[in-house]
C-alpha cells in the first residue's frame, strides 16, 4: 500500500489509508474459495472500523449481495450505503429483533436473525397480522452458548414445525467457536451438531463458516459463508502465512524530537527510565485514537523502514519512541512514521498489544485523516 504523505493535508498529524481494492480482492478470493456457495460480507462495527459508507458500495459493486451486521442501527447504515448500488441486496442483523420493532425491520428490508423461540413467535404473529409470509434467518446454537436456539428450544421447534408458519426461513445458521484453532475437535463436533439439527428441521439453506471456517474446507461452506476479519486483512489461518491482503496503513508525523540523558524519565508515572544519552521522539497519536495503551514499553513503529521502540506509557494523544539509533536527517520533526502497514501488519500490532487483530481494527479512531484508495 502506498504511503500517503502530508503534502495534501499539512494540518493533519495522522493518516489512515484504507485500500478498498484490497478489501474487494480479499472478498473475491474468499468468494472463489467457497464457490458454488455464496460469499457474504460481515460489515459490523462500521466495517471493522474502515467505514461502512465506503466499504459496502465497493463490495456491492464487486458483486457481493449479502451483508451481515450485529445491530439494527448498523443495518440501517448498510441499507443506506446499498441504495445507489445494490438496493436488492440482503442485510442480516445478527442481534435479533427487539420487541415491537417488527415493522421497522420489514420497512427497511432487514432480515432479522431469530435467536430464540419468542423471537420466532413474534415474527410469526407479525406475519399473520399482515397476511404475509416474511423472511428471516434462524440461528441454532451448536456450542457457543451466546445467541441462538439452545438444545431444548431446538427440540421444541423440531417437534412443532408449525411454529414456522408464515416465516420464510432463508437460512439456518450457526457459528464456530474455535475456527482459528484448526486442530480443535470442537470444530468437527459443531459441524456434526449442525448437520443433525438440519436433518430435523424443515428444508432451507444453511450458513456456517466464518473467515477461518472457510479454510476448513467444503464441508463447512454450506450455502452461505460469512467472512469478517479476513476481508480486512486479519490472518484467518494463524500460525500459517496470511493469505489475505493488508487493507490499512496508519502513519503519523513526529511532532518533536529531543535529547534526554539519565536520570531523566519519559511519560506518565515516569514509567521509562533513561539509562544514557538518547533521542526521544513524540508522535501525535494515543489511546484516544485506538492505539492501545498496552503497547506502551513493548510496541514498535517504523521510521524510514527501521524499527523504533515505544518507550514510556501511551497517553491519550501522544506516543514517545526511542530514535537514538537513527540519524537526525531521518528522525526529525515532521517525519512520517508507520504504525500499521507493510512493516507492521495488524496481526503483529495485536500480538504486541496482547490482543487480536479484530480489536485493533475496530478500535481505529475518528481523529485520523482518512484516505480511501483503490476503489
Amino acid at each position: 500500500m502506498t504511503n500517503v504523505t502530508s503534502d495534501l493535508t499539512p494540518r493533519a498529524d495522522s493518516f489512515l489509508t484504507v485500500d478498498l481494492g484490497a478489501v474487494v480482492a480479499n472478498w473475491a478470493q474468499l468468494r472463489d474459495r467457497v464457490a458454488p456457495a455464496e460469499c457474504s460480507a460481515v460489515v459490523k462495527a462500521d466495517a471493522y472500523g474502515l467505514g461502512v459508507a465506503r466499504v459496502v458500495p465497493a463490495l456491492a459493486a464487486a458483486g457481493c449481495r449479502t451483508f451481515v451486521v450485529a445491530q439494527f442501527e448498523e443495518a440501517l447504515a448498510v441499507r443506506r450505503a446499498l441504495e445507489p448500488v445494490a438496493p436488492q441486496a440482503q442485510v442480516f442483523s445478527l442481534g435479533g429483533m427487539p420487541p415491537g420493532c417488527e415493522g421497522e425491520f420489514l420497512a427497511n428490508r432487514i432480515l432479522p436473525v431469530l435467536n430464540h423461540l419468542s423471537g420466532i413467535a413474534s415474527w410469526r404473529a407479525f406475519a399473520a397480522s399482515r397476511g404475509e409470509v416474511l423472511p428471516a434467518v434462524v440461528h441454532i446454537d451448536t456450542g457457543m452458548n451466546r445467541l441462538g436456539l439452545g438444545p431444548d428450544e431446538l427440540d421444541d421447534l423440531a417437534a412443532h414445525p408449525e411454529w414456522l408458519e408464515g416465516i420464510d426461513v432463508r437460512y439456518w445458521m450457526t457459528h464456530l467457536a474455535c475456527a482459528e484453532d484448526f486442530d480443535n475437535p470442537m470444530n468437527g463436533e459443531q459441524l456434526d451438531r449442525f448437520r443433525d439439527a438440519l436433518a430435523r428441521l424443515p428444508k432451507a439453506k444453511a450458513s456456517f463458516a466464518n473467515s477461518s471456517g472457510i479454510f476448513h474446507g467444503k464441508d463447512y461452506h454450506f450455502d452461505l459463508a460469512r467472512p469478517g476479519c479476513a476481508l480486512y486483512g486479519v490472518n484467518p489461518t494463524p500460525r500459517l502465512p496470511n493469505p489475505m491482503r493488508g487493507t490499512v496503513r496508519l502513519d503519523a508525523r513526529l511532532l518533536q524530537v529531543r535529547n534526554c540523558a539519565s536520570p531523566m524519565t519519559v511519560g506518565y508515572a515516569a514509567a521509562h527510565k533513561v539509562t544514557g544519552p538518547v533521542r526521544i521522539a513524540t508522535i501525535g497519536i494515543g489511546y484516544a485514537d485506538g492505539y492501545m495503551r498496552s503497547l506502551g514499553g513493548k510496541g514498535h513503529v517504523f521510521v524510514d523502514g527501521v524499527a523504533a521502540p515505544i518507550v514510556g506509557r501511551i497517553s491519550m494523544d501522544l506516543i514517545t519512541i526511542d530514535v537514538t539509533g537513527l540519524p537526525e536527517s531521518v528522525a526529525h520533526a515532521g517525519r512520517m512514521v508507520e504504525l500499521i502497514g507493510p512493516n507492521r501488519p495488524v496481526d503483529r500490532v495485536a500480538e504486541e498489544a496482547g490482543t487480536i487483530g479484530y480489536e485493533i481494527m475496530t478500535s481505529l479512531g475518528r481523529r485520523y485523516h482518512r484516505v480511501y484508495v483503490g476503489a
